[in-house]
């Protein structure tokens, strides 16, 4: 399948967040924007990186044309695979100590959970994804009483209800995407109506909790959108977000693609660099994380998006990518082998007669001979 160079320079965008989330400097102070600029990198990148999880799982699938039969088959054994891969890189970041909350263990275990979605229509999907939003906030806290580790990635209880990433309301991020994956990713009606779309729940979120929080006289943890506070109204402003910069990455990747190469190279190479920067960090040490500065920020964006680009230019797929590519593929190469004719479909039929008969009964029926 031919890459959407959009779709690449989004994930690239996400990439890019998150670094800024984690290096970037801390200016909460501004007044304008509110909580500065840094808070713009604060959940939203993470939520568009799953968002675009969802639209690989279309893709992957037959994207506006879903696969049936045995090649459902093989789109649902190379998710699982690549979700089993993710799941234990990310367990092995997690490890390296760093302050950083590593989304990959989230990320898989929500990619795989996808597949149970690839034969709904899509108004089915959209509205699974709109129930998720507004009824896992509501179920979440029931867990408030089981201890969450979240130095136990592997922990289902943290990746399920977990504070940063909870799979059972992010799980709306993969579904917007799986849906959104359904269309034609290349059609100008198409990104028009994921930007109004967008735009419609980026008001809702943020203005829908400041309206509510208004009245109320006060904000409790359903009527906020704070980052990584997995309220309905976050869920809203984020997949907005995400489907905002979907469809102006989507149309200007149409009409420029050239002027996108820097990042949708890093998009293309997001496991890559998002999996490069939490070693480099590692290296470093955590006072990058703790007392970030600009130029820090600057120097992590600077590197990854030229070493992707390069990369991307002159060799291609990226390293991780490549494996997760090869032992999908090969673990989901499950069509039959087309055997030959058999031996007996052209041969004359024996003559009757108690002689052809023995000869007949006393044959040796081996399979194996006759596919050889």
């Amino acid at each position: 399948m031919r890459r959407i160079v959009g779709l690449d320079t989004a994930r690239g965008l996400a990439v890019l967040g998150m670094v800024a989330a984690h290096v970037g400097p801390d200016d909460t102070w501004r007044t304008v924007p509110p909580g500065g600029f840094a808070q713009l990198a604060d959940g939203r990148p993470s939520a568009l990186f799953v968002v675009l999880a969802g639209v690989g799982l279309a893709l992957l699938s037959g994207g506006d044309r879903p696969v049936v039969g045995t090649r459902l088959v093989q789109a649902r054994l190379r998710v699982l695979v690549r979700a089993a891969l993710l799941v234990v890189l990310g367990a092995a970041l997690v490890e390296l100590g760093t302050p950083v909350v590593v989304i990959l263990v989230v990320y898989g275990g929500m990619f795989a959970a996808g597949t149970l979605a690839l034969r709904w229509p899509r108004p089915v999907v959209v509205a699974a994804a709109v129930a998720v939003a507004l009824l896992g906030p509501v179920v979440r806290p029931w867990f408030d009483a089981f201890p969450v580790v979240a130095e136990r990635p592997l922990d289902p209880l943290t990746v399920l209800v977990g504070h940063y990433y909870p799979a059972i309301v992010w799980m709306s991020y993969v579904l917007t995407g799986l849906a959104v994956g359904r269309s034609d990713l290349r059609s100008p009606r198409v990104h028009a109506w994921l930007a109004g779309l967008g735009a419609g729940l980026v008001l809702l979120g943020h203005g829908g909790a400041a309206a509510l929080t208004a009245a109320l006289g006060r904000r409790t943890d359903l009527t906020t959108a704070d980052p990584h506070s997995a309220s309905p109204f976050e869920v809203a402003g984020n997949t907005g977000t995400a489907l905002l910069v979907l469809a102006v990455c989507l149309a200007v990747g149409v009409r420029w693609p050239r002027a996108l190469a820097p990042v949708s190279a890093t998009g293309a190479l997001a496991l890559t660099a998002y999996v490069g920067h939490l070693l480099v960090i590692a290296a470093l040490g955590t006072r990058v994380v703790w007392s970030p500065t600009t130029a820090g920020w600057l120097w992590f964006t600077g590197v990854i998006v030229v070493t992707c680009w390069a990369w991307r230019t002159w060799v291609g797929r990226g390293p991780l990518e490549w494996v997760l590519h090869a032992v999908s593929t090969r673990a989901a190469d499950v069509a039959p082998d087309a055997l030959p004719p058999r031996a007996d479909a052209t041969a004359p039929a024996p003559a009757a007669g108690p002689a052809a008969q023995g000869q007949t009964s006393d044959r040796v029926q081996d399979p194996a001979a006759e596919r050889r």
